[in-house]
């Protein structure tokens, strides 16, 4: 352990450096505080040792000087009775002990102790911080296919960054997840994860929600209320589809991102916070903005660095880790397993509902199973009746079975398509390898164009 001792009685020096490096410690002396903050410049310690009452620069001064150089280090001040009041206040700026003369050999090494102690509680804290991000993170983002593994190392170049993130992605896809995990993997993962979704919560509310109003602003303000931008303040805070903001509150946001204030309703004076802003959005924000729905500075405000989540038919290697956590995650079980037949229904299914609707399936699949060996008859009557993906309108009003529908849709692709495969394959969401399995399992042909069918 390294000791900065600094005093400018040079007897005191030296017996203290005697005594400390005789109890081991690796010890360094300064006169005063000016050369004791040279030498933090220059080197890192674990404590500083310091004498209040010094020429040039105080013990005090030195300890706000030399936290802003080495956030991390203890700091313990000696004082004299006359100096009591004044280290209790040192204490009060971030000291981490004093000691006062005349002192005992014990009482000093007893307070070296404890602020060793307290620094392994602190990095030990650290790490366990860390390796709950990186396991909260992992457990969050699951996914080994192209499109997903993309998406996670741009995460994992913009999370520690302070820029401004516009998620983008179909409805349950995971954008919040995507968020939390951006959270997660940022400095700012021990403070507050704050999450409004802008389109949930009434036009006349929204503004004291995000932020917050003072006693007296409207009828049935009883209390200040401190509004999400407060309550996420040191952290993070997410605007679920954001698009739904009306036009002047997209005004009083865009000057929040610029200025890092906020005005409560009903205040007078402005507050200010430190934010990490995410947004996420289910439509196309620039479309908005060029249609005169959305503010152009606040949509380029808002997407500094875009990330788009994929949708789960532009992922289907997942789909089966995905299914088998969320069996996990309902179950608690390992036990129950999915037959092969029904992987590679889930595989080639479309997703409207993207990950939402797979892990509601399989919820509803565990909860009323007949055994613990999930097949294609354990899938819902329903299933599949219902995908806006479909074209065809008796697809979607006639009591069809799945493989009927999936075959018209398959035809109607192609015909769309001219017939080319590649093309129908990329209208419908899926590999080229995969449609040409569909075509051979229901028999279907160039023979079979629009033109035949009938």
């Amino acid at each position: 352990m390294r000791i900065l001792l600094v005093d400018d009685d040079s007897s005191v020096r030296r017996v203290l450096q005697f005594k400390l490096q005789k109890k081991g410690y690796e010890v360094t002396t300064a006169s005063d505080g000016v050369e004791a903050l040279a030498a933090l410049k220059e080197r890192a310690y674990d404590l500083l040792l310091s004498d209040i009452r010094m020429p040039k620069m105080d013990g005090v001064e030195l300890l706000e000087q030399a936290t802003a150089v080495r956030p991390e280090i203890k700091v313990i001040l000696i004082t004299a009775h006359a100096t009591v009041t004044q280290a209790v206040q040192a204490v009060k700026l971030g000291a981490f002990d004093y000691i006062t003369k005349p002192f005992e050999d014990d009482e000093l090494f007893v307070a070296i102790d404890k602020a060793f102690e307290f620094e392994k509680l602190e990095t030990e804290n650290r790490r366990l911080r860390g390796a709950l991000r990186k396991a909260e993170s992992g457990k969050q983002l699951i996914g080994e296919s192209p499109a997903f593994t993309r998406m996670k190392s741009l995460i994992g170049k913009v999370a520690d960054t302070d820029a401004t993130i516009l998620i983008t992605g179909e409805s349950g896809t995971g954008k919040e997840m995507v968020a939390r995990a951006i959270h997660w993997e940022s400095s700012r993962a021990d403070k507050e994860f704050v999450a409004v979704n802008c389109a949930a919560i009434p036009r006349e509310l929204i503004e004291s929600e995000l932020f917050g109003h003072v006693r007296g602003a409207f009828t049935g303000a009883v209390r200040d209320k401190r509004g999400k931008f407060e309550l996420a303040d040191e952290g993070t805070l997410l605007l679920d589809e954001v698009s739904e903001l009306a036009i002047d509150l997209q005004a009083k946001l865009l000057r929040v991102l610029q200025e890092n204030v906020i005005e409560p309703v009903g205040a007078e004076r402005s507050r200010p916070v430190n934010v990490r802003v995410l947004a996420a959005s289910n439509v196309d924000l620039r479309a908005r903005a060029q249609a005169g729905r959305f503010r152009n500075d606040l949509y380029y405000r808002l997407n500094v660095v875009p990330v788009q989540v994929p949708p789960l038919r532009e992922r289907r290697e997942d789909i089966g880790l995905l299914a088998r956590h969320f069996i996990e995650t309902h179950e608690g079980s390992t036990a129950i397993r999915f037959d092969p037949k029904l992987l590679q229904v889930l595989v080639e299914y479309s997703w409207p509902g993207n990950v939402r609707e797979l892990e509601n399936l399989v919820a509803r699949m565990v909860i009323l199973r007949k055994s613990d060996l999930l097949t294609v008859k354990d899938l819902p009557e329903d299933f599949g009746r219902f995908d806006p993906h479909e074209t065809k309108d008796e697809v979607k009003n006639s009591d069809v079975t799945l493989e009927e529908a999936e075959r018209t849709v398959i035809l109607d692709a192609l015909d769309r398509s001219d017939w080319n495969k590649s093309r129908a394959a990329k209208r419908l969401g899926i590999p080229r390898h995969v449609l040409l399995y569909r075509l051979k399992k229901y028999g279907i042909d160039e023979s079979m164009s629009h033109r035949n069918r009938h």
